[in-house]
């Protein structure tokens, strides 16, 4: 509680904030993120879409951004020119971590969590604040972004899209819960949450404020006003469309894309989509 209430104080200071007291508490934060001793959102049951932002985690994150100094970060003796905040360094696990990142380009800001068993196929990024639960697959140009959440034996296929938020502060990032397939050239955005066992088919793009419709039930899931969307357990969501009706958009033949459920995960599904066990 004591770190909470430096970086809220400090935050609340904003640039006025004692550069190298930000730093101390954000750096605090940083090794705490790391091993998963802290998370910027978390698990509880009383929360709308059984998750609770921890907002100071996402200021202390802030902290970081706005007082570290721009520095020469550039590898191979300057061949490969970099330039970032001295405050947000890569990760290195090391080996009795028990992850692979496999050598082609990846990178993993210090200040992320990433659980035994987790793979990394390059080239793909995990930014600050995320969390990547044990046994979890990121391919290649996958994107986890700032702050979020990803559960165990997740698969994150080949150019998923995983957004963060980590403004405005209160904002839940994205939610991706256990044994969740998200497939490849697929985007989650804006908050979205993710139960657990769900299927995210292929190019389907789920943002805090897509509709999504739900065959098997007969119902229309929408987010409430500042509410997260919120994807049932097991729910397999493919790309669909559905037509336009105002304006010019009937006589013009428009369809917008919109989100489907065709079906809940079954046996047959769980073969098809479980993790390939040899690549471990």
């Amino acid at each position: 509680m004591s770190l909470q209430s430096d970086i809220e104080q400090l935050a609340a200071q904003a640039e006025l904030a004692d550069k190298v007291a930000a730093r101390e508490a954000f750096f605090q934060l940083r090794t705490a993120l790391s091993k998963g001793e802290a998370r910027a959102a978390e698990p509880d049951a009383s929360a709308p879409g059984g998750w609770r932002v921890n907002t100071w985690v996402k200021q202390g994150i802030l902290l970081g951004f706005r007082f570290g100094d721009n520095v020469d970060v550039s590898s191979d003796h300057g061949k490969w020119p970099f330039y970032d905040k001295d405050t947000m360094l890569l990760k290195k696990p090391g080996l009795e971590a028990g992850v692979r990142i496999a050598p082609g380009g990846s990178s993993v800001r210090e200040g992320a969590f990433l659980g035994r068993g987790v793979i990394c196929m390059p080239p793909m990024y995990i930014n600050i604040g995320a969390y990547v639960g044990d046994g979890s697959l990121v391919d290649s140009h996958a994107l986890v972004g700032s702050c979020a959440q990803v559960g165990k034996r997740v698969h994150i296929s080949a150019a998923a899209q995983i957004g963060g938020v980590i403004e405005p502060i209160g904002a839940v990032p994205v939610i991706i819960e256990d044994d969740v397939l998200v497939g490849g050239n697929t985007g989650i955005y804006e908050g979205a949450i993710i139960k657990e066992r769900a299927v995210i088919a292929a190019g389907t793009v789920l943002t805090g404020s897509t509709p999504v419709y739900d065959l098997v039930h007969g119902r229309i899931i929408k987010p409430e006003p500042g509410q997260p969307l919120v994807i049932p357990a097991g729910a397999v969501v493919v790309p669909g469309a559905r037509s336009v009706t105002v304006g010019q958009g009937k006589e013009w033949g428009l369809s917008l894309a919109t989100p489907v459920i065709v079906k809940y995960r079954d046996s047959r599904t769980d073969t098809r989509t479980e993790l390939e066990q040899w690549i471990r």
